[in-house]
């Protein structure tokens, strides 16, 4: 790798990006069971193209998925008047994507799904274990071309614990960095012991498993973060981060990282300059509160796992700049969430260097490469 940037002497890596799923991911690569209800493009006079799929009520604008480096006020506009063939054609070509990645300071990119994100929170668990199965070999194909820059991850329906496992094989076998996990399995929740298989197989592959905003919404039609929330529609905004912190704290109240104290777990794009309270937070319920509120044994402070089995990534959290002590900063690691609406592109070097002015080399280091790459096996 050559750095690219003047931040660090290293290559930057962004720790969670995505791609937009072109109109023949799943068609033309999803089990012929479901060809036709397979998730597809559709155009609207009122909506430009939208993503529908079978099952769900919610469609997924295409505009505000790829809408990297648009303003505020264009925002509006995209959510409803995009076409595919007008996105950010980086956002589904791996060979614009390199252009896009230069244009941003950004080196390599661990590569997560969009449509994929609401697929996971769909209530047919046959149906969704397809469509993963046809993503995870459409975004193998996508990261062929450059493995050293466009790291994919593959999805689990999570079926079962032994489906789970198969899966991660399979992933591991299309040479994919990482694995999505679904909010929610479809049998008990991952604070069972019938995980403790999937959680030793994920181990011994070296995938680190990655749990995603808005993917632990309960149900398809609008219970989640932004459908049915408290008060005017931008509060639901600032609910998107709670779903992951509730998986964070049923793996470590679970006792999860207590059995399997080598498992690496991602937290993505819940920023994360709330983690030092957060942290405490654990601690106190666990010191005063664990004998009439149960929870798993533990041999150390519900902190101490978090700090050493809990990744966590984020955009432009300034906070999380500034507390990176207060946490564990080998954990911490940036991204610039392209081509999506949150994303930093194409001025992240410029965010970088006012957010990170305050930090030494080392912490710039870690934040900005070696943590992912460490974690990822990036050489």
């Amino acid at each position: 790798m050559s750095a690219t940037n003047s931040i660090i002497k290293k290559p930057i890596i962004s720790a969670d990006s995505h791609v937009m799923e072109p109109p023949g991911t799943y068609i033309d690569r999803i089990d012929r069971k479901f060809r036709d209800r397979a998730p597809r493009v559709v155009f609207t006079p009122e909506r430009g193209d939208i993503y529908v799929i079978d099952g769900m009520a919610d469609t997924i604008p295409m505009g505000l998925v790829a809408a990297a480096g648009k303003t505020a006020e264009e925002l509006a506009i995209a959510a409803t008047k995009a076409r595919f063939d007008d996105l950010h054609r980086g956002g589904w070509d791996p060979v614009a994507r390199i252009s896009d990645q230069d244009r941003d300071g950004v080196y390599a990119e661990i590569i997560y799904p969009s449509v994929g994100m609401v697929l996971c929170n769909h209530p047919d668990a046959e149906y969704k274990t397809a469509c993963f199965d046809a993503y995870n070999l459409w975004i193998s194909e996508y990261c062929d071309g450059n493995r050293e820059r466009l790291l994919g991850c593959g999805q689990t329906a999570m079926r079962s614990p032994q489906e789970g496992i198969e899966d991660l094989r399979r992933i591991k076998q299309l040479g994919l960095r990482g694995v999505m996990m679904p909010g929610f399995p479809v049998m008990e929740d991952y604070d069972s012991p019938i995980y403790d298989e999937f959680w030793a197989a994920a181990v011994d592959l070296g995938l680190p498993l990655s749990f995603h905003i808005l993917t632990s919404r309960d149900g398809v039609s609008g219970k989640g973060a932004l459908g049915h929330s408290r008060g005017p529609k931008l509060n639901g905004f600032m609910t998107i981060i709670r779903g992951c912190q509730d998986i964070m704290g049923t793996l470590i109240f679970g006792a999860v990282f207590e059995r399997h104290p080598k498992l690496k777990v991602v937290c993505v794009e819940a920023d994360a300059g709330w983690v030092p309270h957060y942290m405490y937070r654990l601690d106190h319920a666990y010191k005063r509160h664990r004998f009439w509120l149960t929870a798993g044994k533990l041999s150390k402070l519900p902190s101490e796992y978090f700090s050493e089995n809990i990744y966590v990534t984020f955009q432009d959290d300034w906070v999380a700049f500034k507390v990176m002590d207060l946490c564990n900063p080998r954990r911490l690691m940036w991204a610039n969430d392209f081509p999506h609406s949150d994303s930093t592109w194409p001025h992240s070097q410029t965010l970088l260097q006012e957010h990170a002015a305050g930090l030494d080399t080392d912490h710039k280091n870690w934040l900005l490469h070696d943590n992912v790459a460490e974690l990822y096996g990036v050489q």
